[in-house]
């Protein structure tokens, strides 16, 4: 785990244990916690799963989805002469669709396994989104006349504030959807699931993030049948971590490890029945497509937990490209194409590609410009959206204009953000079930912007 990482989950940890009275987020026992208060303002009848994708450190847009008609790909070339990608090598994944101006982009050639998925319009590309406040101009910016996301460029701050859309916050939007649509689920426990780290976008005010690793859910005490070698020690342990008490501390400690121990027996035996022959479409040696493996087995068994809706959270990390960003960018967004891929061909297998929703997410944007052979912080970068419901095959957002000093730059190729956060997540949440006048609790700038952009279309 990068510090960045560390430094994000545990400031959440932090948050979340003051306000619960107990050090539980990170610790097997409390998984559970989701359970926990499941009034809710909206229920469903059908599936549908959300899949955030968490790039950790700072996504490079530029050589992510490179300008690929003649005049456009002239500026990129010019602005970052020792870091562009050869435009020849650029032909085999240059997207047909064009925007203002005759723009047209190309993904990186190792990002080849999406094509085919934009192609058959199951993919959307977001253009120059990020985190806002409110709409803001690059005059607004400049005379500091509107109000701005706490800490601009720093990793840890923009990681919160891309999950959570609140500065200070002890909640994020995932785990607020969770909140709002946890009551239609047979078990509630299972409404918002981590495969990766700590991650204080599927906290909510109730739901809790109920962790599960590559190999299944996160098991209590290990689920060892001896302590010391004894299974009676074992076994007396199990019962005073259960046994209720007059000690509002202790019986609560008690109640989460009592639906830790049923979640996992729970979760352990549906799994059992998900054939191993779904899932063999994941490449190995790589630690998303593991993760993302995981989240379609979940999915697969969800009719037998009883669940109507979840949200899933895994991640990857090493974009915080200060250097070697020729090199090394291309491996990283390379497993991210073939772990997403995977995913969501398997998601067709299963039958279930249109009642799931797989998006990306980073703490920011990268410069245009180089510092020698790599980029520093930006702000607004490019983003996917992957699903049978995602009305893809186009672009989202307005193109920024490519080159130091445009309209659309802060400094050194930084975009400044046209399509908010809150603005991609309101869309999805529509989607998700979100009731429009909850819209407000789960993502509190929406008001902020108008009725009429609050939905950008992909969905």
């Amino acid at each position: 785990m990068s510090c960045f990482q560390h430094d994000q989950s545990r400031r959440a940890f932090l948050g979340r244990a003051g306000a619960l009275g107990l050090a539980g987020v990170a610790a097997p026992f409390a998984n559970s916690l989701g359970i926990i208060g499941e009034a809710a303002a909206a229920t469903a009848t059908d599936y549908k799963a959300l899949v955030c994708v968490f790039l950790h450190g700072g996504m490079d847009y530029a050589n992510t989805l490179v300008p690929y008609d003649d005049a456009s790909y002239a500026a990129y070339l010019a602005a970052r002469p020792n870091l562009a990608l050869q435009r020849e090598a650029l032909a085999a994944t240059a997207l047909a669709p064009k925007v203002g101006g005759g723009r047209q982009y190309a993904l990186a050639p190792t990002m080849a396994p999406l094509k085919p998925v934009f192609d058959q319009g199951k993919m959307a590309v977001m253009l120059n989104l990020g985190t806002l406040v409110m709409p803001t101009t690059k005059q607004q910016y400049l005379q500091n006349t509107a109000k701005l996301p706490p800490k601009l460029f720093s990793h840890n701050d923009q990681q919160t504030y891309f999950q959570t859309s609140m500065p200070s916050a002890t909640s994020g939007w995932g785990g607020r959807m969770g909140d709002v649509i946890q009551a239609g689920n047979g078990a509630a426990t299972l409404t918002c699931i981590n495969a990766s780290n700590n991650a204080i976008f599927l906290t909510g005010a109730n739901a809790i993030q109920y962790a599960i690793g590559t190999g299944g859910p996160v098991p209590l005490l290990n689920n060892s049948t001896t302590l010391y070698g004894s299974s009676a020690a074992n076994q007396a342990l199990r019962q005073v971590m259960t046994a209720g008490s007059g000690n509002l501390a202790v019986s609560e400690h008690a109640t989460i490890s009592r639906r830790s121990l049923d979640a996992y027996a729970q979760v352990t035996s549906a799994l059992q029945g998900a054939p191993a022959g779904n899932f063999s479409l994941f490449p190995s040696n790589n630690n998303l497509a593991n993760q993302l493996k995981m989240v379609a087995r979940m999915i697969s068994v969800s009719s037998q937990l009883g669940l109507k809706r979840q949200v899933f959270f895994v991640s990857a990390g090493g974009f915080d490209l200060h250097d070697h960003l020729a090199t090394t960018h291309p491996t990283l967004i390379g497993n991210v194409a073939s772990a997403m891929r995977a995913f969501y061909d398997t998601t067709v297998a299963l039958g279930v590609a249109d009642k799931v929703t797989s998006f990306t997410a980073s703490d920011f944007g990268r410069t245009l410009t180089s510092n020698d052979d790599g980029a520093d912080h930006g702000w607004g970068s490019m983003h996917f959206t992957m699903g049978g419901a995602v009305k893809g095959g186009r672009y989202y957002g307005s193109p920024p204009e490519i080159g130091d000093g445009t309209s659309n730059d802060v400094g050194q190729g930084r975009l400044l953000p046209t399509m908010s956060v809150d603005q991609y997540a309101a869309t999805m949440a529509t989607w998700f079930g979100v009731p429009a006048g909850d819209l407000g609790t789960v993502l509190p700038n929406i008001s902020n912007y108008d009725a009429s952009t609050r939905n950008v279309g992909f969905l």
